[in-house]
């Protein structure tokens, strides 16, 4: 199958363009311009004039098919996935889960029996470890040669994902060592712990009582902690969804000081802000996750992170729970709602509305903090994260001028509610290729569950 995109604007994390692509199969064969005049046998050809045409969308931070605070996230590989197909994104990267006592092998295998058959883009994994005795680190080792090779620790959670400080540096070390890289979900749980219980026993009880109990300077101590456990392990570090200025300063001042830091932030934390928890009649339970909203003096702070590299990577956290039946566990008890919140489907959307249309990046960085620096950093590149000869044809035709308004009642994801009703954007996705297939064409579905491939990654770029 020979598909031709002619005419459109190509954009890269470092070009920018006009120009057609040929792809042969999975994979980008051919760039330049007027290929039609040299190129027989063209099964499609798509016009992009006037639009965008950029690399499939990168998310490494998901939760499809999460067990989590007595229930599971709701939308599972194949709704989640073709979410994230609709608004550009070819590729994610999931956490599978290490409970107690399961050797690491046993714990992923429980993920590639959720996604196989279901995904209809390509995944990846990364391995949520809890149970990490010195007998037990080797396997890491042989897990980043079978192609996962990012470990996610928790410094929050105590009694389900919480692991110590001895715990986080021979991961970091082990990982350090391989060529792996430690995700680190940077907050001080155990004092947050303290806070939780001293607000419950006085009778708060409200959503908004999440985001009070977990401060940012908890976040901090919890970044600032992580990158000394990395440096002394000499090993990099990845923040995961770093929500506030607190935390941010840290990686700053590491980076200055040439310490191998890196950070994502998510939509949430650049658009929405803490006064969502004060929404009367629980409507402030659909805004509970962690880290939760914070100030919004923080927003543009952030935005400034973006631009000057010291935050890498734009990811959802995409982890969706009902209102119905889910939220409502935490009705009388802020710490019994489940935490987390839908996004993976208007991640590309949004930030381009907020980001590019209203002059905080340009088009370049866009396409780096959306695709390429995950791919770079998660060991895809460049088969993910770019357009090139050789890559594959992950590739989304965008309409830098179109209008769409956001909804429950029109969005993909498996939920009842959406964290940005009623917004409109610019920008919106019009077609989408997935190794060569058109998977979705101006608003309809073309793809198909099981699709997707479980993407085989390479020692970190970090």
């Amino acid at each position: 199958m020979k598909t031709l995109i002619t005419n459109g604007h190509i954009v890269t994390a470092v070009d920018s363009y006009v120009a057609d692509i040929l792809i042969d199969g999975e994979t980008i064969a051919m760039i330049g311009k007027d290929l039609a005049s040299v190129v027989s046998n063209i099964d499609r050809t798509i016009d992009a004039t006037n639009k965008l045409v950029i690399p499939g969308g990168i998310d490494p931070h998901t939760h499809m098919d999460l067990p989590f605070g007595g229930t599971s996230s709701s939308d599972d590989f194949e709704t989640g996935t073709r979410a994230a197909a609709f608004g550009g994104t070819t590729s994610i990267i999931d956490f599978a889960v290490q409970y107690k006592g399961q050797a690491l092998n046993e714990a992923l295998d429980v993920w590639f029996q959720k996604a196989e058959g279901k995904a209809t883009t390509d995944y990846g994994f990364h391995l949520i470890c809890t149970d990490l005795p010195d007998e037990r680190l080797p396997e890491l080792k042989s897990l980043i040669d079978q192609g996962v090779s990012s470990f996610k620790l928790f410094m929050a959670y105590p009694g389900v994902f919480l692991v110590d400080d001895g715990t986080i540096f021979k991961a970091m070390s082990t990982a350090g060592e391989n060529g792996g890289l430690i995700c680190m979900h940077a907050e001080n749980g155990v004092v947050i712990d303290v806070l939780v219980k001293r607000a419950l026993a006085q009778g708060h009880t409200a959503p908004k009582y999440h985001a009070l109990t977990r401060p940012t300077r908890a976040e901090a101590e919890g970044v600032h902690r992580a990158i000394a456990l990395a440096e002394m392990a000499n090993s990099p570090v990845y923040i995961v969804h770093l929500s506030c200025y607190d935390a941010l300063k840290e990686v700053q001042n590491a980076r200055d000081l040439g310490l191998r830091a890196y950070a994502e932030t998510c939509p949430q934390y650049l658009l929405l802000d803490y006064s969502y928890y004060e929404r009367p009649d629980f409507e402030g339970a659909k805004y509970v996750m962690t880290p939760p909203l914070r100030g919004i003096e923080n927003q543009e702070k952030l935005w400034k992170g973006l631009r000057s590299d010291d935050l890498q990577v734009i990811s959802t956290d995409h982890c969706p729970f009902c209102m119905k039946e889910q939220k409502e566990l935490g009705r009388d008890d802020f710490s019994k709602i489940p935490n987390g919140g839908p996004g993976v489907e208007h991640r590309m959307s949004l930030i381009y509305h907020h980001g590019v249309a209203q002059g905080r990046i340009n088009l370049n960085r866009f396409v780096e903090l959306t695709s390429t620096a995950a791919a770079k950093i998660f060991g895809l590149f460049p088969k993910k994260g770019t357009i090139a000869v050789g890559s594959d044809a992950d590739i989304v035709i965008f309409d830098p001028n179109r209008e769409q308004t956001i909804s429950a009642t029109t969005h993909h994801m498996r939920v009842d509610y959406s964290a940005y009703e009623g917004w409109t954007v610019t920008g919106v996705t019009e077609v989408v290729l997935s190794r060569g297939n058109v998977i979705v064409e101006n608003g309809e579905w073309k793809g198909q569950a099981g699709a997707g491939q479980f993407i085989k990654r390479g020692l970190t770029g970090a």
